[in-house]
């Protein structure tokens, strides 16, 4: 029989110990989660990192990691291999690379360029304007890696362009905006608010900016998604359903406050102007984010006919084999349900 004595011992090392932070039932360990982007903290990430700044992550039992990519290409395969559990990339360029393999483990989860973003920017002193016929006898900067230049070939097609004197010359992604500024190349590829805000940064006027979007030139394709590696996402369908809906609340909150979304991104990178990350992040939610589908039909859906006839443009830009199906490319069972998507 437990004396008195002892009893109020135990009591007391009982008082001591939750005094102390501890508790008889130990915390739940919250899912681990690396993600990576396609670029850069800049304004178009706002929601994702407003998702993790505002809890929305660690509501739903997560420890998201977001680290920066090297570009909207490079982010499949650090996905596709299990280096990130999850990451932002472009879903034209996932249908490539799951054409070459459709074993990898990769699939697209939730879009969030509904309209892709992909530009030939050029400048208009430079002899180039926002038809893309005005390409035709100039030299053209391409990042290899680039979203928008894997397109060239399917868009030069529907946009009639006779490239037979054109130049491509390939250049880094550090240099694309450098050199376009100082008249070594007439227009370079690149997603439109990052070249256009860039050339801004490098002291080019509004008025000397030509930019030729290819979605209002033919070009009916979707643009960056959330990828997922499938055996995370078997193994760990709650948390793969939790980050999509942490992230639609976190792009709700970056349309609806753009200002406090680029107080997130300046967090993470001090050395960005404010007024250029918030128009780079207004240009985004109102070219490619908040579109008339999404306003219609949620955000991070998508339409499986329309995914299914970018596929045939691809076949044309990119080589495919017609070895992948739309239904191989995007899974839409981890999206919440549409009332949870819908943008203020």
């Amino acid at each position: 029989m437990i004396s008195r004595r002892t009893l109020s011992k135990l009591s007391a090392v009982a008082a001591l110990a939750l005094a102390a932070g501890f508790s008889a039932t130990p915390a739940l360990a919250q899912t681990a989660v690396k993600f990576t982007l396609d670029w850069k903290f800049e304004g178009p990430a706002a929601g994702f990192l407003l998702a993790q700044d505002k809890g929305y992550f660690k509501a739903e039992g997560l420890d998201v990691t977001i680290d920066t990519g090297n570009g909207s290409v490079e982010a499949i395969p650090r996905v596709a291999t299990g280096a990130y559990q999850m990451g932002f990339g472009d879903i034209n360029s996932l249908i490539k690379f799951l054409d070459e393999d459709p074993n990898q483990k990769i699939r697209a989860a939730m879009m969030i360029y509904e309209r892709p973003t992909f530009a030939v920017v050029g400048r208009k002193s430079l002899g180039i304007t926002t038809d893309p016929k005005s390409l035709e006898g100039k030299k053209l900067g391409a990042p290899p890696p680039d979203g928008a230049f894997a397109q060239w070939k399917a868009f030069k097609q529907v946009a009639k362009i006779d490239d037979s004197k054109i130049t491509l010359e390939s250049i880094g992604f550090p240099v694309r905006e450098p050199m376009l500024a100082q008249g070594k190349v007439d227009a370079v590829f690149g997603f439109a608010f990052s070249v256009i805000l860039n050339l801004k940064a490098q002291g080019i006027k509004d008025d000397d900016i030509a930019t030729i979007l290819m979605a209002e030139h033919g070009l009916n394709l979707y643009g960056n998604a959330v990828l997922v590696n499938t055996d995370f996402a078997a193994k760990n369908p709650a948390a793969v359903k939790g980050v999509l809906k942490a992230l639609a609340k976190g792009f709700a909150d970056a349309v609806a406050r753009p200002e406090e979304g680029v107080a997130a991104v300046l967090k993470r990178n001090e050395t960005l102007n404010k007024d250029i990350e918030l128009e780079r992040l207004k240009m985004a939610n109102s070219m490619n984010i908040k579109t008339p589908y999404v306003v219609a039909n949620g955000f991070g859906g998508i339409d499986p006919a329309r995914l299914a006839a970018s596929i045939d443009t691809l076949k044309v830009s990119m080589g495919l084999k017609g070895n992948v199906k739309a239904d191989q490319v995007f899974d839409a069972s981890f999206l919440p349900a549409k009332e949870q998507r819908m943008l203020p």
